[in-house]
Parts: structure tokens; C-alpha cells; sequence
């Protein structure tokens, strides 16, 4: 039976991603800050403490696994004060480089790390299309991203292969950004953000944990990964979708200077954005579960 030790577990996309893996028949172990919540939250699973801040990660939750993959890291969307600012870039690099310390002592040593990261890491880039090579951006979340995949690569050192899956915008009723969209546009308040030209590089949950499944397990995808769908929208294009998926009109524009007075900085993921294009996955001929955007929002809300 194949082995994998998952950090993150208790999140989003997490949770998916252990039930898949177990579904497929793999042992998977569990590195939580909280095991006795991670436990109740994702059943009779083998768990070890860590706080990725504080301390290297237990060696003997890694030593003779097959794959690691790295989810850990404090929510985004919430306003960047200086506190969670530090816990934003503190729980992505310090964890990730904790994480790489215990690798390093880990024998025998897993083949493979699967690291999260973000589309945040190319900035805000207009029209443009972007790829996996294009240069990253120079705001607080692309000095994040670049910084948090540098320790990720330190394990490359260690003779694994790493992938780096750069996530877009994950559709998930659950959580993340289509959580928070969803009351103001039940309610019919929703509409184009800034002016709705900004792109929004969006991907179903389904395919992010596709994807972190097909890096785990073909040697062929290595290196940075643009986890979104085929067709990056903009955010107009987006607005209206979701309202046709939620039988809400969706055209009452919202001010990016709105969102900034309520969430300061932070608005900047909504009020900009990046063409991210997937040219790996597609290259790999990764098979979409929900390519087309209006099918995956019906999807993603249980439509």
C-alpha cells in the first residue's frame, strides 16, 4: 500500500484531498497542529502534532513514506494586518523550511513533495497571458509565493522531485472566495468587482485535488504547476456566471475602493488579478473534471 504524509489536512482542500487518497487506497498520515480536532474532522487516521511555525516536523511522520504533500498555511482573505500579515508569510516559509529540516533527517526519505502555492505569485498582470516561466509580481502575496516555493526546492537538494501547484481561485461552497461571494449575490446584491476587467484564474475543487493527486504520482510533472481551469474569465465574466447559476441577477458594480475600506490591502486579490493560463497541466493532458465555468459553479454549489 502506497503511503503519503499530508500538512493542511484540516483545510479545504485537505479534507478532499485525504478522502480521495484513501479512496484510492493509499495510508495516509496526518501532520496537525491539533490532531484531536484533525481526527474528529477527518476520522480514525494516524496523526502527528507539529505547529510548522515553532519546530521542525516529527521525522518519524515522514521517514519511509512514498510522497509528502504540503498544504499548511494561515487563510489569506482575511485583512492584512501586521499580525496576519506575518502569520500569512511565517506559516507558508517557516513552515515549508521546517517541513524540508525534517525531510532532510527523514530515512528512508519520501520521493516526492507536492508544495502548495498561489497564482498570487506572478501579481497582478492585466490581459497578459501567464504561464508556469513568466516572472512572479512584486506585492506582499508574490514575495510570499516566490519566498515560500524557494524552501519547497531546497528538497530538490535532497534528490526528491518537487512540484509547486499554484493555485487559482478555488470554487468550494465551503470555503475561500466562492463562500464569501455567495450571500451578496443570493441577496442580489452581487455584481462585477473594480470594474469586472481584472481576470480571475479560477479552478474547481475537484481539479485542484486532481491535480495534487496526478503530482503525487507521475514523474512527469515536476517544477511550478498553474493549478486553474483551461479558460481564465474576467471578473465580469465571472460575476455573471455566478448569478445565472444562483438564478440572481448579478449587475450592481461594487467599487474596488469599497473593498478596500473594509479590507485594506487585502482587496487587492479581488480588485486585481492575472491571466493565468495552465500550460503544464495541459501539456500533460490533464483531464479536467469541470472545464467549463458555468458547469463548475453549478457543481461547486450542489447544483
Amino acid at each position: 500500500m502506497p503511503s503519503i504524509t499530508v500538512s493542511g489536512a484540516s483545510g479545504m482542500i485537505g479534507r478532499r484531498l485525504v478522502d480521495e487518497l484513501q479512496r484510492q487506497g493509499w495510508e495516509v498520515t496526518i501532520l496537525s497542529r491539533e490532531p484531536v480536532r484533525a481526527q474528529h474532522a477527518l476520522g480514525e487516521v494516524e496523526t502527528y502534532r507539529w505547529d510548522p511555525v515553532e519546530e521542525p516536523a516529527p521525522v518519524q511522520a515522514l521517514a519511509g513514506r512514498d510522497a509528502v504533500a504540503h498544504l499548511a498555511g494561515a487563510p489569506v482573505s482575511e485583512r492584512w494586518t501586521p499580525e496576519n500579515r506575518r502569520a500569512i508569510r511565517d506559516s507558508r516559509v517557516t513552515g515549508t523550511e521546517n517541513l524540508v529540516a525534517a525531510l532532510r533527517e527523514a530515512q528512508p526519505r519520501p520521493s516526492v513533495l507536492v508544495s502548495s502555492s498561489a497564482s498570487g505569485y506572478y501579481g497582478a498582470r492585466g490581459s497578459e497571458p501567464i504561464d508556469e516561466e513568466a516572472s512572479p509580481g512584486r506585492d506582499f502575496l508574490a514575495e510570499v509565493c516566490v519566498a515560500w516555493e524557494a524552501k519547497a526546492r531546497r528538497a530538490e537538494q535532497l534528490g526528491m522531485r518537487v512540484v509547486r501547484i499554484r493555485t487559482g481561485v478555488v470554487l468550494d461552497r465551503t470555503g475561500g472566495a466562492l463562500a464569501k461571494m455567495l450571500l451578496p449575490f443570493q441577496l442580489g446584491l452581487g455584481g462585477p468587482v473594480a470594474g469586472g476587467r481584472q481576470y480571475m484564474p479560477w479552478i474547481h475543487a475537484e481539479d485542484v485535488v486532481g491535480m495534487f493527486i496526478a503530482a503525487i504520482g507521475d514523474e512527469r510533472w515536476e517544477g511550478a504547476v498553474n493549478a486553474t481551469a483551461p479558460v481564465p474569465v474576467t471578473n465580469r465574466e465571472f460575476s455573471h456566471a455566478l448569478g445565472r447559476a444562483l438564478h440572481r441577477p448579478a449587475v450592481l458594480p461594487v467599487p474596488g475602493f469599497a473593498l478596500s475600506a473594509i479590507y485594506g490591502e487585502m482587496a487587492q486579490i479581488v480588485t486585481s488579478g492575472v491571466r493565468a493560463v495552465p500550460a503544464k497541466p495541459l501539456m500533460l493532458s490533464y483531464p479536467y473534471r469541470h472545464p467549463q465555468l458555468d458547469e463548475a459553479l453549478r457543481s461547486a454549489l450542489g447544483g
